[in-house]
């Protein structure tokens, strides 16, 4: 059975929190886009996901709108943790754009 030791973490229900992401589209019509930004504010809980949307960069005369939600956390030694990010750009110029990464590690809020 496999298992992981989480008694490191320490839950406080009011640890609002963030993280930034940036990460670059596949190349498709000879051309590429980054997607970045800031997820969605949410509570540190276990099992914890955010939302996140945004436009890409404008390359080649045009933009892709994107929107999704992260993974679930994935915790670092340190207590900290990030989320992966994946998904499909909106149709623009004939053509969509796939991405994929993760997100920076969480950043806390007042």
């Amino acid at each position: 059975m496999h298992g992981h030791d989480v008694t490191h973490i320490k839950w406080r229900s009011n640890d609002v929190h963030v993280h930034q992401y940036s990460t670059q589209t596949t190349v498709n019509a000879g051309h590429s886009h980054m997607v970045q930004g800031v997820t969605s504010r949410v509570n540190n809980t276990m099992g914890h996901v955010h939302t996140y949307q945004g436009t890409t960069t404008f390359d080649d005369g045009h933009v892709h709108q994107f929107s999704g939600t992260t993974g679930p956390p994935i915790y670092t030694g340190d207590g900290t943790h990030y989320h992966m990010i994946s998904g499909t750009t909106t149709v623009s110029g004939g053509h969509t754009h796939q991405y994929s990464g993760r997100t920076g590690e969480n950043v806390s809020e007042p």
